[in-house]
């Protein structure tokens, strides 16, 4: 303050020194005092306009700045609102530059938060729909249109990291599939079946890649292969009695052992 106050004295002092060079010109040409006194005015009304003019455009200067402060203190709070934080605290003993560039960067970070928040939602949605598409679930419920809370991605997170711990199981889950289907496919040719339901078709003929390894199906599945089982069991059961009941006869009727041989292959 005290080297601004020394400066105005300065220009004053320059000012005065340059009117009494002007007035000394003036007498050494010899202009008379009437015209010597309009050229002062003159020079004084200059002198006016030209401060004049400095102080306004420094008003206006301060008047743009109080106007950027009110709007960044108005983005700020609807950021604030938006990302879920406490309000921004207004700075006290500061200057209006200051204060300016002060909430101009508070500005610039939550917007960059802002942008952050919203790329990561964008692919934690992209690695969701994927795990989604292989688990056969329901994609984590989550609003896309407004920016989520901090709280709101830590779930999504935790949520992505148990769909991939399944995805993991679902590896094991393509082995126990590629197995069950490999015997269903032998034993269905065993019982000449043919399969009749949408379920069946899906075992047997649909891409292995494309079977839905959801718990369900996979349960639906070993309750398959366990019928299919049970069948054969049944049937081989049923053979072994006919085959003991035809020897029994064939004893009784004495039937020849060439005879037998020519029926044995059936």
């Amino acid at each position: 303050r005290a080297l601004s106050e020394m400066l105005a004295a300065e220009a004053v002092s320059y000012l005065n020194q340059a009117m009494v060079t002007l007035r000394d010109i003036w007498e050494e040409i010899g202009i008379p005092e009437e015209q010597r006194l309009e050229r002062t005015r003159v020079v004084g009304k200059h002198t006016k306009d030209l401060l004049d003019l400095m102080v306004a455009e420094e008003e206006s200067l301060k008047e743009r700045l109080l106007k950027s402060i009110a709007l960044c203190r108005k983005e700020l709070n609807a950021l604030c609102e938006e990302l879920h934080l406490d309000p921004v605290e207004a700075e006290k003993g500061t200057t209006i530059l200051e204060r300016e560039n002060s909430l101009r960067a508070h500005v610039e970070v939550l917007l960059k938060e802002r942008r952050d928040r919203k790329q990561e939602l964008k692919t934690l949605q992209d690695q969701d729909r994927d795990l989604c598409d292989i688990l056969c679930v329901t994609p984590f419920c989550i609003d896309s249109d407004i920016v989520p809370s901090l709280e709101d991605l830590d779930r999504y997170r935790g949520h992505l990291a148990f769909l991939t711990s399944e995805k993991a199981r679902g590896a094991e889950g393509q082995q126990e599939f590629l197995s069950c289907k490999r015997q269903i496919i032998v034993l269905m040719e065993e019982l000449d079946h043919t399969p009749d339901t949408s379920f069946e078709r899906d075992v047997v003929c649909e891409d292995e890649e494309a079977f839905c390894l959801s718990v369900d199906n996979i349960a639906a599945l070993q309750n398959l292969l366990q019928q299919l089982q049970a069948r054969r069991a049944v049937n081989e059961a049923m053979c072994a009695e006919l085959r003991s009941r035809i020897l029994a006869l064939w004893e009784r009727l004495q039937v020849p052992a060439e005879e037998r041989k020519a029926s044995a292959v059936h």
